[in-house]
């Protein structure tokens, strides 16, 4: 799938972290609620690697264009991050790069047949999916960069849920005849 805007990308298979993409949340209790995903892109991706790059440095010439005064800062904060660097200790992010996008409105959120997921527990971190991102310049306090903002997301596969929860369907198994005695319990 190709996109007329070069900032805009559909990403491969990819892990959801940190997911709050049914709810908006502040993430300091002070800042406007935004719904948020952590994108975990594998590094053998090379594919979405390189759109993720193409769109970022769209991005930056968009900025020295409308936000940096005609020239790119020195400082300048890019939101693909280095997985083995930045989380060494995090076996979900091994092998991969991650970034984090937002957004004030609630992403659309599809299954592989293109239908509309309401039920929330089946979008949740650990899963996979493709996203739908887009990269923009940001100049703000001080702080210059290209920030991604979340578009839509479409689920393509269940992945072991991340931060330790255990799904309930995972946690019971197939063959309990209730043979238990509790003797009287009213």
């Amino acid at each position: 799938m190709s996109t007329n805007q070069p900032t805009k990308v559909i990403t491969g298979k990819c892990r959801l972290s940190y997911s709050h993409v049914w709810d908006a949340v502040s993430i300091d209790g002070n800042s406007d609620p935004k719904f948020g995903a952590c994108i975990i892109i594998p590094k053998n991706d090379k594919v979405t690697i390189k759109k993720v790059n193409a769109a970022i440095q769209a991005a930056i010439m968009e900025g020295i264009k409308s936000k940096w005064k005609g020239k790119k800062p020195v400082n300048l904060k890019l939101p693909l991050r280095d997985g083995d660097e930045e989380r060494p200790d995090d076996e979900a992010f091994a092998g991969c790069y991650f970034l984090n996008a937002n957004s004030k409105t609630r992403p659309g959120i599809i299954d592989l047949a293109k239908h509309e997921i309401m039920d929330t527990s089946e979008v949740y971190s650990g899963c996979f999916c493709r996203f739908s991102i887009n990269f923009y310049p940001f100049s703000t306090s001080g702080n210059n960069g290209v920030a991604a903002g979340l578009n839509n997301i479409q689920k393509v596969a269940d992945g072991t849920p991340l931060g330790g929860r255990s799904r309930a369907e995972d946690d019971f198994d197939d063959d309990y005849e209730g043979d238990e005695d509790f003797g009287d319990l009213e």
